[in-house]
């Protein structure tokens, strides 16, 4: 059944529907569908095992954070499929993150500290050094030209996890690329929660920085909006490992996606290798500055 047919059989629609693809996902699949009732977004996906990702969890997260005040309201949901209300927004880009992190670490104040409470079920833990090490398993099951590689990747990932100062277990979102972000021009909203789990606030904080390019003041700017004073070293240093372990596990996860997805428009070899080559040069700054530890 194609995308506009399983679209229609959805019992949720008041009337006549319009459907339009949305693109952006690396993933998924999503429409924007107009029926009388207004304007909503569908999305399409199914459990992926290899990327942890459980829509069950998913569907439940992105309600909690509708009831906490952080995303649009999920309508309607089914296994494979969910609909939520679409917001009068613009999505944000990588030059938007670098313009205003100080939006971005408010809201990631709020989100981290209020979303525990509206969490139900059992809890999942996102941490990023066993996505890494699990990838790897992934990557080396499946074969191909990325397992020369693991050895190193894996001694890298020890090197940075080895960086982490201890912080207090939050609800993070975990994938805050700029297109997870939405803004009506009065406040920002938070959508896609297939990777959102307890964590460290380190793991967010890097992502929204590696995933934008943010400079060094602009990162501390980030930084400091979020805990409320400046960084000392330890704090520095953590936070520019885990931009680089961010960065590593994005380059895995279009590895793994290479072996077992296929989106329309995307490609995961180009989308590896640019965030490689990102690595390479946060690596190189997170040496310069802090040096090389031992794993």
């Amino acid at each position: 059944m194609n995308g506009l047919d399983r679209i229609a059989a959805l019992p949720c629609w008041n009337g006549r529907v319009d459907m339009e693809p949305l693109t952006g996902g690396l993933s998924n699949e999503s429409w924007l569908v107009t029926d009388a009732a207004g304007k909503h977004v569908v999305r399409f996906g199914r459990d992926y095992a290899f990327h942890h990702v459980i829509r069950e969890r998913e569907v439940s997260v992105a309600r909690a954070a509708y009831a906490a005040g952080f995303s649009p309201e999920v309508e309607y949901a089914e296994p494979g499929a969910m609909v939520s209300a679409f917001l009068e927004a613009r999505t944000w880009t990588e030059e938007d993150m670098r313009a205003q992190p100080e939006r971005i670490a408010h809201l990631l104040r709020d989100f981290h500290h209020k979303m525990p409470a509206a969490i139900s079920g059992p809890g999942f833990m996102f941490w990023v050094f066993h996505v890494i090490r699990d990838y790897a398993r992934t990557l080396e099951a499946g074969g191909g030209s990325h397992v020369p590689n693991l050895p190193r990747y894996l001694e890298l990932a020890a090197e940075l996890e080895e960086a982490q100062v201890p912080l207090p277990i939050i609800f993070g979102h975990n994938d805050l690329l700029p297109g997870n972000f939405l803004d009506d021009g009065v406040r920002l909203w938070l959508i896609d929660f297939e990777y959102a789990g307890f964590n460290t606030a380190m793991f967010d904080l890097a992502g929204a920085a590696s995933n934008s390019g943010m400079d060094d003041e602009t990162a501390e700017r980030l930084l400091a909006g979020y805990f409320g004073r400046s960084s000392d070293e330890a704090v520095k240093r953590s936070f520019d490992a885990m931009q680089c372990a961010s960065l590593l596990r994005e380059a895995m996860w279009a590895m793994v996606s290479e072996l077992h997805l296929s989106a329309p428009g995307v490609d995961y070899v180009a989308y590896a290798q640019e965030n490689l080559a990102r690595l390479s040069a946060a690596l190189d700054r997170y040496h310069s500055k802090h040096g090389k530890t031992s794993s």
